[in-house]
């Protein structure tokens, strides 16, 4: 029987997909998705915090199940755990923060501890936190294990930034935004490649929650004032077309090696 140390590689293909500018633009919106949504459901649908909180992480374990017993990237599983996995990550936050009143402080800190200790045993048992070599189930579960806690990092983060600290909506975008260019600067002229991509992942969570707030709050908050559900009507559009033109060429590509 084999274990998760012990399972050939060379019956995986990497789980996780290319860093394109697709990709990027995709979680960036799954983000604000995960912002949106979960406001949505639990405020404007009137299914209340308990009732999302429970239903969304139903569908979470869902999602990673059938990620998990894929052999190959597949698209729309991958993203859907994504979206998932941001809407929960949100929750956790803000169930901290709004139930439990954990101050956004401590559960930044708690939660870059959390990332910080993943990161160190992942490295420590795998030798390399490389998303070019998700190719084991034992990687796979310290991926996701990460990509949750950089989600209510993000969202902490966020938070603290543009609420406990002041700046807005509006400076909230501007400076995460700048940060992340400034990590694509970094990555351009020669920094680590996988440190530019974590940095980057984690910024992209308060950069797209950020940019929801500022887009679904009333003009009274400093929002533009277009509402949860249309905004998340609006992204969730761009990634489901995004995703099926990514699936439409796995596919395509699935079918191609096949008739080798």
């Amino acid at each position: 029987m084999l274990t998760l140390s012990d399972h050939p590689a060379s019956r995986w293909l990497n789980k996780v997909p290319d860093v394109t500018l697709a990709f990027w633009v995709i979680k960036i919106m799954s983000t604000t998705v995960g912002e949106t949504g979960a406001d949505f459901l639990a405020v404007n649908a009137g299914w209340g915090q308990g009732a999302t909180r429970a239903l969304m992480a139903s569908l979470l374990a869902i999602a990673l199940f059938l990620q998990l017993r894929t052999r190959r990237y597949t698209p729309w599983i991958y993203w859907l755990t994504v979206v998932l996995v941001s809407i929960v990550g949100t929750q956790i936050t803000d169930l901290l923060t709004d139930s439990l009143g954990v101050s956004l402080y401590v559960s930044t800190a708690v939660f870059a501890a959390a990332l910080a200790a993943i990161f160190a045993i992942w490295y420590r048992i795998e030798h390399t936190l490389s998303i070019d070599e998700i190719v084991t189930p034992r990687r796979e579960l310290f991926y996701w294990a990460a990509i949750l806690c950089t989600f209510a990092l993000g969202t902490a983060a966020g938070d603290l930034a543009t609420e406990a600290i002041g700046l807005g909506f509006s400076i909230g975008v501007v400076c995460f935004g700048a940060l992340l260019a400034a990590v694509c600067a970094a990555w351009r002229f020669g920094a680590n490649v996988v440190l530019a991509f974590w940095t980057a992942y984690i910024l992209t969570r308060p950069f797209g929650a950020s940019l929801g707030d500022l887009l679904t709050q009333s003009h009274t908050y400093g929002g533009l004032g277009m509402g949860a559900a249309w905004t998340s009507l609006l992204f969730l559009t761009v990634i489901v077309l995004l995703v099926a033109a990514a699936q439409f060429g796995a596919s395509n590509r699935a079918s191609a090696d096949a008739v080798k």
